[in-house]
């Protein structure tokens, strides 16, 4: 009989990669991702402002390890929230500010919008004195008054008369700092036992600071101004593509989607693994040798030197400085479209300050509210402790709503939430409710 002729299994195509170019093949798809990522990104990552920085290493240094597993709740519930947030400014073309506009009465957005205005320029305060802080722990003798006015203008500078395209990739680039805690956490050899323990098997007393700390991790991983910045910035991008017309923009594809939800995915992996390592440098280093008594981000970095060394220290102070440069444009950003989107003003960062005077100078007085709280005596834990205030009562108004707009088949078509999505936006809506109620009472 003739021999039978052997079979080789076919490989289907797409998925074979001749050994010689899987090399180009990988550094293809590094290229994609890196491309695909954007407005997520930038938003997880100034999330970790200077004032959350705070907060982690509060939590590290006064409970330990304890708290290491919020990093693993407040991931998919942030996740969903922004998710939510990029697809209504996808498939609607408008900003979240509009979107409420159209859908809801008036005062409620003007409501949510002045909170959130006023909130904010605290925070930028607070960061603004933070990152001048984290300065003078590298050079000692630059002054704190040219530092913080500095970083002020260079902030507006680059906000006001950087094209939106350029300003995007610098805000990309910058969360590249981030790493610096990363570094810094690997630096004091953590007890990977006890840092497991905290992360996999939650513990808490339910004490009044337990209590006001946790509440505080989520009203600041979860903040309102993230949701508006989110989805203006999605809409940014539409029109950096060349839609200029909201009718345009409104043609939303499934790889957008796609591409949307891996950008914002990995955005908010990103933020909660830098506020993993930040509790668990705190940790093993603050707590463990009797440390409690952190304020400010500055106070965290400085505390480290004795025990991780000067290098550390400086890590620390580039982090906050670089999610200071993230985060504070954000702030004033936010606010801006908000109450641009509100009142009808032309708004965008693609425009030119001669054809958006009003959203810049919201953006401007927000900077300059910021600015003289560092010189008028306000403590900047005090103003911290305003805007959480302000945070926690607008944050589940606006998260409530977000549910809803994205939950509206009329609204977003085949886009809607799914059931999981659905289900999650509500629990996220009954926990910052809870955190906001929590939070009130314990300031008060």
């Amino acid at each position: 009989m003739p021999k039978k002729a052997e079979t080789k299994t076919q490989i289907p195509k797409q998925n074979y990669v001749p050994p010689a170019s899987y090399d180009q093949w990988m550094v293809g798809k590094a290229e994609h991702y890196w491309k695909v990522l954007g407005p997520g990104l930038t938003t997880g990552a100034a999330d970790d402002d200077p004032s959350g920085i705070a907060t982690y290493s509060q939590a590290g240094s006064q409970f330990g390890f304890r708290f290491l597993w919020l990093s693993l709740f407040t991931f998919p519930l942030m996740g969903v929230v922004q998710e939510m947030c990029a697809r209504i400014g996808l498939v609607t073309g408008q900003g979240l500010a509009a979107n409420i506009k159209h859908h809801y009465p008036r005062w409620v957005l003007m409501l949510c919008a002045g909170l959130l205005f006023i909130a904010n320029s605290f925070n930028i305060g607070a960061d603004l004195g933070a990152m001048a802080q984290a300065v003078q722990l590298i050079v000692p003798q630059a002054p704190f008054t040219l530092l913080v006015i500095g970083f002020s203008l260079l902030i507006l500078f680059l906000l006001i008369m950087m094209p939106y395209g350029k300003y995007a990739r610098y805000l990309k680039w910058l969360t590249i700092a981030l790493l610096s805690y990363v570094f810094a956490a690997l630096m004091v050899h953590l007890p990977w036992s006890q840092v497991l323990r905290g992360t996999f098997l939650p513990a808490m007393s339910f004490s009044r600071e337990q209590i006001f700390l946790v509440t505080a991790i989520l009203g600041t991983t979860i903040s309102p101004y993230l949701f508006f910045w989110q989805t203006s910035q999605e809409v940014e991008e539409e029109i950096l593509a060349g839609r200029k017309t909201i009718k345009s923009r409104k043609l939303t594809s499934l790889q957008e989607i796609k591409d949307m939800r891996t950008d914002v995915w990995s955005g908010m992996f990103v933020s909660n693994v830098v506020m993993f390592f930040i509790i668990a440098a705190c940790a093993a280093t603050l707590f463990a040798h009797g440390i409690t008594d952190i304020k400010t981000a500055k106070d965290a970095a400085e505390a480290l030197r004795p025990f991780a060394g000067n290098a550390a220290t400086w890590l620390f102070a580039i982090g906050i400085i670089g999610t200071g440069l993230l985060a504070v444009p954000i702030l004033a950003g936010s606010a801006s479209y908000a109450i641009s989107e509100s009142f009808g003003w032309k708004e965008g960062l693609y425009r030119k300050l001669k054809q958006a005077w009003a959203f810049y100078g919201v953006i401007i007085i927000s900077m300059l509210a910021g600015l003289i709280m560092n010189f008028v005596g306000l403590d900047p834990i005090k103003g911290l402790i305003y805007a959480a205030i302000l945070n926690a009562l607008v944050a589940p108004i606006v998260l409530f709503l977000i549910v809803r707009l994205s939950s509206k088949p009329k609204i977003m078509g085949e886009y809607v939430n799914g059931g999981w999505s659905k289900t999650f936006g509500w629990i996220v809506v009954v926990v910052m409710t809870v955190a906001g109620l929590a939070t009130i009472i314990s300031i008060i």
